[in-house]
């Protein structure tokens, strides 16, 4: 666990050193293994290749989340998205006013600070608001004279859109029987096209890297600016984006370092540098290299700058994955690079798919449709089986495809209860209001926000922690406890405790009976989780009676589309009228495509 405040950071400025200009180039969707710098011998990115080159290429950066808004709210605060309540996609929940976006810092450090154009901060406010410019024509040129800039560009062409089947582009360079698939993937003729298709994009985006780096050099300016290439996250094809895996959250980073402010890295151009670094730290780094104060809230670590701290011995980057547009579903992880942890906390649902919105991809579509007539392997139909794993550990030196699940493995046992227990620490320390489902945030938070409601004193994060993980394990001997739980006056608890029958599912028909007073409970979201423990169970009928009168009930739009998903996941979607979901959809698109579906 990072927590700035914890470490020992040294506060002066630059002083009479000249501040570098900061660019940042992001680009969308895309792990670092499409690049040709990465190791990708089918790939063709000669401007990253040369940035590389002249810079440093980190081999294990992250994105703490495996989708932009999720992301991108991480690095703008210098805060992980679960300790503010941001972490479900495209949310938009209040956070506490004490935390405020590094621009506000850069600005008032003297910088000049555009951003073109790309948002999506996923938290209440105008996005726009924070910078001196934001819009597609946002540039560091509009500046006044003599003021530094941090410049922000972000590049769509590698977007998981662009392989969608609206856009059937065909593969310039590469045939698809010719490309080279890695072993997670199955080998199908859509999945083999995308693949293709996006090393062309790929190509693309890297292009336009290579102008605004020439838009740089031209401008006489490359000698005074500190050069910043990142992905916003990974991707694109099944088993990317939105997922903990390395193909999800791993990113390319490469840093460049003019001669005159090689003083401000410890690293060398040309550097392969392995100290596992991540989104969190992007806000505190930016602000070492600026000379500007680093507020004791950011919880990364800055790697760059006056202010660098070393990483820890055992330095890990925290994982997150929750509600992915219309999927709930709640995931952690821990990696260093070395080993990867990811705990399910539902693991009575399926791996995938975490959104309806990447079935745009033909391979997507394929990859399913092979699922549904039984034409997978063992490895690929994994990704769509429900119960899906609790835990899942890797060793990503041996496996850097994540295809050996090791949580099993006896072996392994010492090092899967490390990191279990770093696991929960880590949630605990940075006050993770995942603990707490997105259909009670506004019943919890009145005027505050949810993430004061974690922090404060009188809301028991240790024991709200234990039974979480305790519901999550699927361990028959933790039926006492989650009895308990489904018993208890707090409303947090009792929903772990009815996640922990959900999870046990037949194991606990015996005990079944101990739900029926929760589908009378005061909370529309505990009764549905009951009712969906109470079908898993056995007892499909009352169940199923209890769902359909909920669809009847006055519902806010997260326990709406909470109920979509329970029938969803028990395939009852068909027994809903669909004007009643229509009806109920105040954002008229989230609720309404499970009906499209």
């Amino acid at each position: 666990m990072k927590i700035l405040s914890l470490l020992p950071v040294l506060l002066f400025p630059l002083s009479a050193q000249e501040k570098p200009n900061i660019l940042w180039i992001t680009s969308e969707d895309n792990s670092p293994h499409w690049l040709g710098c990465y190791g990708n011998a089918q790939a063709k990115t000669p401007s990253l290749d040369s940035l590389a080159k002249e810079g440093v290429l980190f081999e294990r950066a992250y994105s703490n989340a495996p989708v932009c808004a999720v992301a991108r709210c991480t690095i703008l605060m210098g805060v992980y998205a679960p300790t503010l309540g941001t972490q479900h996609m495209r949310s938009r929940h209040a956070i506490p006013d004490k935390f405020r976006p590094n621009v506000e810092y850069l600005r008032a450090a003297g910088y000049y600070c555009t951003n073109n154009s790309k948002t999506d901060y996923n938290f209440k406010g105008n996005d726009n608001s924070y910078w001196d410019e934001s819009s597609n024509k946002a540039h560091y040129k509009n500046r006044p004279a003599g003021k530094p800039f941090y410049a922000v560009f972000n590049l769509f062409e590698s977007h998981e859109s662009s392989l969608f089947k609206n856009k059937p582009l065909e593969p310039r360079r590469v045939h698809p029987s010719d490309v080279v698939l890695p072993p997670y993937l199955p080998d199908l003729p859509e999945i083999r096209k995308d693949h293709a298709r996006y090393l062309d994009r790929i190509e693309d985006m890297d292009t336009q890297v290579g102008k605004l780096l020439d838009e740089l050099e031209k401008s006489g300016l490359s000698e005074n600016t500190i050069v910043l290439y990142a992905s916003d996250h990974g991707g694109v094809l099944p088993r990317g984006k939105r997922y903990l895996e390395e193909t999800g959250i791993k990113v390319p980073l490469i840093i460049r370092i003019p001669k005159k402010f090689q003083h401000l890295s410890p690293f060398t151009p040309g550097q392969r540098v392995d100290e596992p670094v991540s989104f969190v730290d992007f806000s505190p780094t930016f602000l070492s290299l600026a000379g500007a104060d680093i507020p004791a809230y950011m919880q990364g670590r800055p790697f760059l700058g006056d202010k660098r701290v070393k990483p820890a011995a055992d330095e890990m980057e925290f994982l997150y994955a929750d509600r992915f547009d219309e999927l709930y579903g709640m995931r952690r992880g821990l990696t260093d690079g070395k080993w990867k942890y990811i705990r399910n906390f539902n693991p009575h649902l399926p791996n995938a798919p975490f959104s309806f919105y990447q079935f745009g991809q033909p391979g997507w579509v394929a990859y399913q449709k092979a699922w549904k007539e039984g034409n997978l392997s063992s490895i690929h139909q994994n990704l769509w089986q429900a119960p899906s794993p609790t835990e899942q550990l890797y060793d990503l030196t041996a496996d850097p495809w994540e295809i050996k699940n090791l949580a099993a493995d006896p072996a392994y046992s010492e090092k899967l209860a490390m990191l279990r227990q770093r696991l929960k620490s880590t949630m605990i320390g940075i006050h993770d209001t995942g603990f707490i489902p997105e259909p009670l945030f506004e019943k919890l938070t009145a005027d505050s926000t949810i993430a004061n409601h974690v922090q404060h004193p009188a809301f028991d994060i240790q024991k709200i922690a234990d039974i979480a993980f305790s519901a999550s394990a699927g361990d028959l001997t933790d039926l006492p406890t989650l009895k308990a739980a489904i018993a208890s006056q707090d409303l947090v608890t009792r929903y772990w405790g009815a996640i922990g029958f959900c999870v046990l599912g037949n194991k606990a028909t015996a005990e079944s009976n101990s739900l029926t007073p929760l589908l009378k409970d005061n909370n529309t979201a505990i009764r549905i989780t009951a009712a969906e423990a109470l079908f898993l169970s056995g007892d499909q009928k009352s169940a199923t009676a209890a769902l359909l009168a909920e669809a009847n009930s006055d519902m806010d739009e997260s326990s709406l589309l909470y109920l979509l998903n329970t029938l969803r996941h028990l395939k009852l979607t068909d027994q809903i009228p669909k004007d009643c979901v229509k009806e109920k959809s105040k954002k008229g698109g989230i609720a309404q495509r499970f009906i499209k579906e």
